[in-house]
């Protein structure tokens, strides 16, 4: 007869393979919201939304925006930015101010269609010096 405490762990285990939720606490893909970014050691940009990046080829802002890629974009856009298919690979997005502000509107508004959202907007949840940071990093990984 098997033991009643090796068959409740199992089906504990079987259900958080599963991705189903047990009480608070919900296994699989863990904490999937947005991380914050530390950008004090940026310099200031004001309120007002650039429309280019004014931290291109810093490296303080390339490294701060390679650790919030990993932490808020790679598991939709993909490690190194290279997507798997579920979102647009962003090492082919235009390089330089061309796709400033393209980048900068989609990040901060984000992307739905037909009432579904593709993208969550994020310029209000990490802030306009985190986005350009990120797009710092981005440059960096840019194929034509």
């Amino acid at each position: 007869m098997k033991s009643p405490r090796l068959s409740t762990l199992a089906c504990l285990a079987a259900a958080g393979i599963a991705g189903v939720s047990i009480g608070n606490a919900v296994f699989a893909h863990g904490n999937v919201l947005p991380q914050p970014v530390d950008t004090s050691a940026l310099p200031d940009i004001g309120e007002a939304w650039l429309t280019k990046n004014p931290y291109r080829g810093n490296a303080v802002a390339i490294k701060i925006g390679e650790s919030a890629y990993g932490q808020n974009c790679a598991r939709c856009h993909g490690l190194e930015a290279i997507s798997g298919g579920i979102a647009p690979d962003l090492r082919y997005l235009d390089v330089g101010e061309a796709g400033d502000e393209w980048f900068a509107d989609r990040y901060q508004h984000g992307s739905a269609r037909d009432g579904k959202v593709y993208m969550p907007p994020l310029g209000e949840v990490l802030g306009q010096k985190a986005g350009w940071a990120i797009r710092s990093w981005l440059d960096t990984k840019h194929q034509d």
